[in-house]
């Protein structure tokens, strides 16, 4: 199939299917099935040990608030796309990454110094309310800190278990364990990357672009799209396409965060905005505005980046410094570049169905998002 012929099926596919609704869907699936398994975990631990239901309670508790389920809904519609049809296959891998990222998540609010996720309290903020509550010795957020670590541990040991019970055949398995295993690990490498670009400040836009890779882009688009395709056996021109379409996208979606966590507004984003920039977030928007701006207007910028102190005039300071050398304006031009790559990709795929239309519709969606 000519890239034309594909792009004008994919025109044709747009019309089918709403990704919204597919979205939905899926997204009441997983829950159902992701929470009828883990209340299963629990119940098994409650019946032996009554106390640990302190720990996996809130697990339930955390899952039940909700959440877009890009990443399993990535990772089971880029499977029905590439002709994949057995649930027992994708269903459980499906499940394994939300848990992934809901260990990440928990994990991620400890070390950003996070009071809140999803409009709750987050994980360690809970355990060190328990610990107050009960009247404990010792220091209560040293504990919530603790017991929060397990949590995210326990949740990360509860993916394996359920990646390891799909019913994969042998012919894909190798390649998909490593597919897995590589975006467990790149995830946490990448994390380590972002935290330590804040302390060293003097790294090239490249060096920026592969943390961005690492830390959001593949774990975020481009992991879930290759296990969805080597699920259902893709082939390797097809697979080959959709793992540029994941980068392209991935890529755009942190470059989106960023500038979201700059210039989004508040009620929309769903925490402060400047909050990347007092917590000394280094990205790329900072580092293009850093490369133009003037002494003194750099040193504004630099007084301002990790000052968890920062008041909303300064933050209002620097995004118009930001705006002022154009920086803005770069990410968003480099946002619709990788979009455009991503749908070029796309139109090269060999994926049909409610799963072409959902990977379709990311894109549409992510060109409105807000958060």
């Amino acid at each position: 199939m000519s890239v034309e012929e594909a792009g004008r099926n994919q025109v044709t596919r747009d019309a089918d299917a709403d990704f919204g609704e597919l979205l939905v869907s899926f997204r009441g699936r997983l829950e159902a099935e992701l929470l009828a398994w883990v209340e299963a975990k629990r119940d098994g631990y409650r019946a032996e040990l009554p106390t640990a239901d302190e720990l996996t309670g809130v697990l339930t508790e955390f899952l039940l608030r909700g959440g877009k389920r890009l990443r399993p809904a990535l990772v089971y519609y880029s499977y029905r796309a590439c002709g994949g049809s057995s649930d027992p296959v994708v269903m459980p891998v499906a499940m394994a990454v939300e848990l992934l990222h809901t260990y990440l998540l928990v994990h991620d609010d400890i070390m950003d110094h996070a009071e809140t996720r999803r409009g709750e309290p987050a994980v360690h903020v809970m355990f060190s309310d328990l610990h107050r509550a009960n009247g404990w010795q010792g220091d209560s957020r040293h504990f919530g800190t603790s017991v929060a670590i397990l949590l995210g541990d326990l949740a990360e040991s509860y993916a394996v278990e359920l990646y390891a019970s799909s019913e994969m055949s042998e012919a894909v398995r190798a390649d998909v364990r490593s597919c897995f295993s590589t975006m467990c690990q790149e995830v946490i490498v990448g994390q380590y990357l972002e935290m330590t670009a804040g302390y060293r400040r003097n790294l090239t836009e490249e060096e920026l672009l592969r943390i961005l890779q690492m830390k959001s882009g593949r774990y975020s688009v481009e992991r879930p799209t290759q296990l969805g395709a080597l699920l259902a056996g893709a082939s390797p021109d097809t697979l080959e396409a959709l793992t540029r379409y994941g980068a392209r996208l991935g890529e755009a979606f942190q470059l989106q965060d960023d500038l979201l966590g700059m210039f989004g507004d508040v009620q929309t984003v769903g925490k402060p905005v400047g909050e990347d920039l007092a917590e000394g977030k280094y990205t790329l928007l900072i580092h293009s505005a850093l490369e133009k701006l003037s002494p003194t207007d750099r040193a504004t910028v630099e007084s301002a980046l990790g000052n968890a102190e920062l008041r909303d005039d300064e933050v209002r300071e620097v995004q118009k410094l930001i705006e002022s050398v154009g920086a803005r304006q770069r990410v968003v031009e480099m946002i619709e570049t990788r979009m455009q790559a991503a749908g070029q990709a796309l139109a090269e795929a060999e994926v049909e169905g409610p799963g072409a239309d959902f990977l379709q519709g990311l894109m549409d969606y992510l060109r409105g998002r807000e958060r």
